[in-house]
């Protein structure tokens, strides 16, 4: 079992819980300070869960759900996920299938593992190329959910919680566009990526981004306009800024997306606004709001 401290290792779960955890933080509009203020965990301690550089305990991501009046459910199921594949129960679980003992719903004739619980991932009825992609993803999705499961007991149902957000079922089958293609890296396409966050989806990969804006400011924050070019979306970037600087992207037709500097943490860090749907880099514009309500300074790609 993880603990407080415990590294994350890079992936989707520990990612995606991020995300979560800084858009609930971004909901309250408290900085870091004052979450420590209200909760029994540091500044530092904040620091480090919100940017996914270590696995939060349970109480900890309950205890900010509570400060933004937000069920617990989906981050919790979220939690179960990164918390697996720290301690390697996802990948043990696979194993045990491949070597005979699998604790998902296989073939006819699989044994399941003494215990474990059987979970069924059931293709959703889609048409065209989803359903190709939904085909070749539920292999892969029955032995992850088996393999959490196996391992957390009673933890299945909020897994499957979890796999169902991730994949972007809302109740009608998967959300187009919301679950990339094998031979893609990003979790999102165009509209699909409007509001969220670059970084979780994957869409600022090097291979993938381009910087067409980068300027230092007059008061020496470092600002850019970045631009996924498989996600087709823009979203900005702002280094060593100061706290109560507002960054801003603005992209025509698309509501503008903006992230503020909180504390000295975020002062400290590479804050990125939720990135913005765009077919281009034409027309879009990143602006900086400094603190104490000097001039905006507006740069164009």
């Amino acid at each position: 079992m993880s603990g407080p401290g415990s590294e994350l290792r890079d992936g989707v779960e520990s990612a995606r819980l991020a995300a979560g955890l800084r858009e609930l933080r971004a909901r309250t509009g408290l900085s870091l300070a004052a979450l420590a203020a209200r909760t029994s965990y540091s500044k530092s301690s904040w620091e480090r869960y919100l940017n996914g550089k270590k696995l939060p305990p349970r109480d900890a991501v309950e205890a900010l759900c509570r400060l933004a009046e937000e069920p617990a459910g989906r981050l919790v199921a979220l939690w179960e996920l990164a918390d697996a594949a720290w301690s390697g129960r996802g990948r043990s679980g696979a194993a045990q299938g491949r070597n005979g003992g699998s604790a998902a719903a296989g073939g006819p004739g699989e044994a399941s593992a003494p215990g474990a619980a059987v979970v069924e991932v059931t293709v959703p009825p889609v048409d065209g190329g989803a359903a190709a992609r939904w085909g070749r993803l539920a292999p892969w999705l029955s032995r992850r959910v088996a393999g959490v499961a196996a391992g957390a007991g009673a933890g299945a149902v909020a897994v499957v919680v979890a796999l169902a957000v991730w994949a972007g079922a809302g109740g009608g089958g998967p959300a187009r566009g919301a679950v990339p293609e094998a031979s893609e890296v990003t979790g999102c396409r165009a509209r699909a990526c409007d509001g969220k966050d670059p970084e979780s989806m994957r869409c600022d990969l090097p291979h993938l981004v381009r910087t067409p804006v980068e300027r230092t400011a007059a008061g020496g924050e470092q600002v850019q306009l970045r631009y996924g070019t498989r996600c087709g979306a823009a979203w900005g970037r702002v280094r060593h800024g100061r706290i109560g600087d507002r960054v801003e992207v603005v992209v025509p037709g698309v509501t503008p997306r903006s992230v503020r500097v909180l504390d000295r943490f975020d002062a400290e860090a590479s804050l990125v606004t939720p990135m913005a749907a765009a077919h281009g880099t034409e027309g879009v514009r990143l602006c900086l709001y400094p603190a104490g309500g000097g001039p905006k300074e507006c740069f164009s790609a």
